[in-house]
């Protein structure tokens, strides 16, 4: 039988700002990516969404990014990179600490926003991000955006690795996101998205807008809880993978 895991973004809420729909979103998948304080988050929410995390069973990962709170880490930064190999490692340190703190432990790590994205376009800038990471934990499992410099990064690593798609995003026809500006970059119709990750996961690839096939390690499916319809379609997907035989785990880890 077919598997795989469901992934979020999570613990980016500020002090009395809230983003996303954490706890209900915590019901659906199997494993939460969340902020080390960077981007998003801060130590009280960190603290909070890791214990929400281990109180369901809930496979935690480290969510690092660039150090842009107003952005969002979303806007694009240069560093060289043995500060970027810093800027992991001290925050995936902030979220074993955390983590342990509410009795659980960091399995996996996922780069977020620009950073993420610049990571997917330069193998380079991935390892540098990696090497931070991996000298902390080396038995770390790294989330990539598969079929992307990422997945390119880690095999040449030879570290533990899952690959990762994206349930409410389009693809262009080299495995990247469609850039957020463009028109139809974000998914919104729940029964699309839903559609699209069960033949994603049945064909093992990335369908891009093009209708392109894209062969991928399909290990993982991200599915977003800030936005009007972001936890109607997390529901949705998960509803249509299960009826589709689909089991949902928490990922292993390749390598």
């Amino acid at each position: 039988m077919a598997s795989v895991d469901l992934n979020a973004d999570m613990g980016e809420s500020h002090g009395p700002w809230v983003m996303g729909q954490d706890s209900a979103l915590l019901d659906v998948i199997t494993s939460a990516n969340i902020a080390c304080g960077f981007h998003a988050g801060d130590w009280d929410v960190m603290a909070a969404t890791m214990r929400q995390a281990v109180a369901r069973g809930t496979g935690i990962g480290a969510h690092p990014g660039f150090p842009d709170l107003q952005g969002f880490g979303r806007r694009r930064m240069q560093i060289s990179g043995d500060s970027l190999r810093n800027l992991v490692a001290y925050q995936l340190g902030a979220a074993q600490a955390m983590a342990r703190a509410a009795g659980g432990a960091v399995r996996h790590l996922k780069l977020h926003g620009a950073l993420s994205n610049m990571s997917a376009e330069d193998a380079a800038l991935a390892r540098a991000a990696y090497e931070g990471a991996l000298s902390v934990d080396p038995e770390i499992i790294v989330m990539v955006l598969a079929a992307t410099a990422q997945q390119e990064a880690v095999e040449a690593l030879g570290c533990r690795w899952a690959g990762e798609i994206f349930a409410d995003r389009a693809y262009n026809d080299d495995a990247t996101l469609v850039d957020r500006s463009q028109p139809g970059a974000v998914i919104h119709d729940p029964a699309l998205a839903a559609e699209r990750m069960v033949a994603m996961v049945r064909e093992g690839a990335i369908i891009a807008e093009s209708g392109k096939r894209i062969p991928a390690p399909v290990d993982t499916i991200c599915l977003h809880g800030d936005g009007k319809t972001a936890l109607e379609i997390a529901r949705t997907v998960r509803g249509a993978l299960e009826a589709a035989g689909i089991a949902l785990e928490v990922f292993p880890g390749r390598g």
